[in-house]
């Protein structure tokens, strides 16, 4: 056995066929995703199903372990590049040290997109779909900020991030609140250099309800008195407020997210989230098919959304505590547009 056939029978890709034809498709995709537990990532690749379904393509997929796990994506991203597709498409778990595998992939005429997590830097991809994740990130900031009122001042900011590697998403959403909640964020591209006393600190969640748990239970330890937990996602947000009720906290304390999955915007109906900025997975994957098929057609590339390096695809604000001059919309509307 080959070491590309060894790696990719370790990795347990799911390779979807769609329509009559040789094993592998003229026209033919990768999906590369963090993990395939996170509904996100499950309703991003039901999304690429979908479309390749109706466009006649093969679709192969991929997964990391766990959010962060780089190895398993550049072992995939080589299982791409080995198969011959015409594009790849990948959420990296590292936005940085994916770039060679992804500059290989380019070299070797597949059209690689970037999906929901911006490389760095951004133009290592032919294109990007993704939520401008630095406005759900102020969204979310801007309403924390207007519902506390005069409180703002004086509040108390848990920030509940991915990891360590804190890939650009990460670092978006985290500026990005801090900046629509009135922090000064001294270098946007970087977490954890802001000097206002109004935050307590920041902690790893690895994006998941256990990781914001340990999260919120350590800042907790170093400042009882928060009062305000921001999280990269409704998982870790979900975890925060286990935490958060252990320590009879759970009335007192205002968390805000990010994803707008169905479960979160359950949560926000139920007073746990009080406000999650809402992303469309599913249309970033079924764009993203759509692109590597026109690509294939005819070489035809992606363009960026007017004044933006990428193909916005979207965000709301979903809460049903309005702020003024903060746009959002209802749970019931969010509800319709949810997933997972």
């Amino acid at each position: 056995m080959t070491r590309t056939q060894l790696i990719r029978a370790a990795l347990a890709t799911t390779a979807l066929t769609f329509g009559a034809g040789a094993a592998m498709a003229a026209d033919s995709a990768c999906l590369i995703t963090k993990t395939d537990i996170n509904p996100f990532f499950v309703k991003m690749k039901e999304g690429a199903a979908a479309k390749a379904q109706e466009l006649g393509m093969e679709l192969m997929t991929y997964a990391g372990k766990v959010d962060g796990d780089h190895e398993s994506q550049q072992q995939a991203m080589e299982s791409c590049i080995a198969a011959g597709v015409k594009g790849i498409m990948i959420t990296a778990s590292d936005t940085k040290a994916i770039t060679e595998s992804v500059r290989q992939a380019r070299d070797a005429g597949i059209l690689v997109i970037a999906l929901d997590t911006p490389l760095e830097p951004v133009d290592a991809a032919d294109a990007t779909f993704a939520t401008d994740n630095y406005e759900a990130g102020r969204l979310i900031g801007a309403w924390a900020k207007g519902k506390l009122g005069d409180a703002a001042a004086n509040a108390k900011i848990a920030m509940l991030d991915l990891n360590e590697s804190a890939p650009s998403v990460d670092v978006m959403r985290d500026q990005g609140f801090l900046d629509g909640f009135g922090v000064d964020v001294k270098d946007k591209t970087r977490i954890g250099d802001e000097e206002d006393p109004r935050v307590v600190g920041h902690e790893s969640t690895s994006g998941n309800e256990e990781g914001g748990r340990s999260a919120m239970e350590a800042l907790l330890q170093k400042d009882p008195a928060i009062n305000v937990v921001y999280t990269i996602n409704e998982p870790a947000a979900a975890g925060a407020y286990e935490a958060l009720k252990s320590f009879g906290k759970e009335n007192d304390v205002l968390i805000v997210s990010v994803d707008g999955g169905c479960p979160g915007v359950e949560n926000v109906k139920d007073g746990v989230i009080g406000a999650t900025s809402q992303q469309y997975p599913l249309l970033m994957a079924s764009q993203g098919i759509e692109a590597i098929a026109a690509f294939a057609k005819d070489g035809t590339k992606p363009q960026a959304s007017q004044g933006l390096d990428f193909t916005n695809t979207g965000v709301n604000l979903v809460t049903d505590q309005p702020v003024d001059g903060v746009a959002s919309i209802s749970v019931a509307d969010g509800t319709a547009q949810c997933w997972g």
